[in-house]
């Protein structure tokens, strides 16, 4: 290993290794050159994929010949079909139509931080498997757990599961782990900060030490080193889109807003009829603030739903599967209750409010523009705001755009947007090429408006609900619409005065 790899630097504690054998990307590089078999290959097309993305065209070749993996990779870069394809297909010799439960032992365990999440890796399992004779159940918490019994005692050979309710079934003994034969650790820094890491622990000293261990996280600290040391084998490392990376399908736009007029100025955005925004996920820092704001847009007449930690598992499923499937328009989330959220073709993305740390940004926005399809990231940021949007530029080394939306200013107070707005309902908006003025956020001035004393701290710590606690023995105009626009530059523009409204609102030039 060559000591400027940068490899050295980031594993000096393992013994990693990247992998030999397998080429660059290629953008012709198809399924079949990867060696799935007929019946994965026909699930994959069916599923309308037909070339792997980066991290797939490495982790594929290197789980098929039986090797550990260290992947660094973030959501959106197709890991998961990454793990789930090679592994159907290590699995395929196991296949059996046999209803005898002794013929379907638990082969093959997924661990997820998060319902959502564990969610939407089975189905991913589910999708990929429909041509093999291979049983799968995904277990979580929040639900009862007589169903998922019903469901292991007819013999499963791969379980998805959340640490918290997998132990909860070993402890109850409604699962044996002892013919494990490939585990996969799903997003393990997001595990590290949920506490779940001696959860983790527990269930590897449950497993067989001869065993295929595939571990995935989008960084790497020192414990997720140590974790990786404890749990895999000379692994062979994969690292595709580093935190620090944003996808170049992706556009990003500031609007500077006083906080005060936030919320008016996302019901303007989306309620711009045609030219509105369309499907959007809207991201808030708090519980409190993502419901307030899903009432607010309904109440504009815009078609939205929340999805948080105070609401129950039934609730927050249905919410996202009436996302998913279109019927709801803006889905208002918290970063954990968005974890594992993936919808296709996702075309905007919005930050209400600016994260707390910018690897969260990265997060956010990595779930629209994938699979080379364009996206648009708006942020909608405060002056108090402006010190997480340096931060978050010197991350992602670029400049992000910003506009000013008439009426709608860093300084804008209640009663100057009433003003402003006159006699009619909202601001009028036209697809013109003066549309908007280019400006940097500015801090507040001296006589600026104070922020009213009866309204909740800004600024506000990330929500820290647990979606599964760790384990406890006691159980833009004309702009808008994707296919009408052209991508906005991700680099600042000296001519934005003379741009459309369309691209001041993020709009991506393809159709999604």
């Amino acid at each position: 290993m060559k000591p400027d790899d940068g490899y050295t630097v980031l594993f000096p504690f393992a013994k990693v290794r990247r992998p030999a054998a397998v080429a660059a990307h290629s953008k012709h590089m198809s399924f079949a050159d990867l060696g799935l078999i007929p019946e994965l290959l026909r699930a994959v097309e069916e599923a309308g994929y037909t070339e792997p993305t980066p991290i797939q065209c490495q982790a594929i070749p290197v789980v098929l010949a039986g090797g550990d993996v260290m992947g660094g990779a973030q959501t959106g870069t197709g890991k998961t079909a990454g793990f789930t394809l090679p592994l159907l297909q290590r699995l395929a010799p196991h296949a059996s139509p046999s209803t005898s439960p002794a013929r379907h032992p638990v082969r093959a365990l997924i661990i997820a931080p998060t319902r959502e999440l564990a969610m939407q890796v089975h189905e991913s399992v589910q999708t990929y498997s429909k041509y093999l004779p291979l049983r799968s159940t995904c277990i979580y918490g929040g639900v009862d757990m007589k169903a998922q019994i019903a469901e292991l005692r007819r013999g499963i050979e791969i379980v998805v599961a959340t640490p918290g309710r997998l132990l909860d079934h070993v402890e109850q003994k409604t699962i044996l782990l002892g013919q494990v034969e490939f585990l996969v650790l799903d997003e393990a820094d997001r595990m590290l900060d949920m506490g779940f890491i001696p959860d983790i622990r527990r269930i590897l000293n449950l497993l067989p030490s001869k065993r295929q261990s595939l571990l995935f996280s989008a960084t790497f600290s020192e414990e997720i080193k140590k974790l990786a040391d404890s749990m895999l084998r000379a692994p062979q490392l994969i690292e595709v889109a580093r935190r620090n990376t944003v996808s170049e399908t992706i556009s990003h736009l500031v609007h500077p807003v006083s906080s005060h007029v936030k919320r008016d100025l996302l019901a303007e955005l989306l309620n711009a009829g045609a030219d509105g925004l369309g499907q959007t996920l809207v991201f808030v820092n708090t519980k409190f603030g993502c419901a307030r704001l899903a009432r607010h847009l309904q109440k504009e007449g815009i078609s939205a739903d929340a999805i948080h930690g105070d609401k129950t598992q039934l609730e927050r499923t249905a919410a996202l599967e009436n996302f998913k499937s279109g019927a709801t328009r803006v889905l208002v989330a918290t970063d954990v209750a968005a974890r594992g959220l993936d919808v296709d073709d996702l075309p905007y993305v919005v930050n209400f409010e600016i994260p707390g740390t910018p690897e969260d940004y990265i997060h956010r926005i990595g779930r629209t523009g994938r699979a080379g399809k364009q996206g648009a990231a708006v942020s909608l940021v405060a002056p108090e705001e402006n010190y997480k949007l340096v931060a978050i530029e010197k991350l992602i080394k670029l400049k992000i755009p910003q506009q000013l939306v008439p009426g709608f200013g860093p300084e804008t107070s209640v009663e100057e947007l009433r003003r402003f707005r006159g006699g009619h309902a909202k601001p009028r908006r036209q697809a013109s090429d003066d549309s908007f003025e280019a400006s940097r956020p500015v801090s507040r001035s001296e006589d600026a408006r104070p922020a009213a004393k009866a309204r909740p701290k800004r600024n506000i710590a990330e929500d820290g609900f647990d979606f599964d606690r760790p384990y406890t023995s006691s159980k833009a105009p004309e702009a808008i619409s994707p296919a009408k626009t052209n991508s906005v530059s991700t680099k600042p523009d000296n001519k934005r005065g003379a741009r459309s409204v369309a691209f001041l609102l993020g709009g991506s030039g393809k159709d999604q």
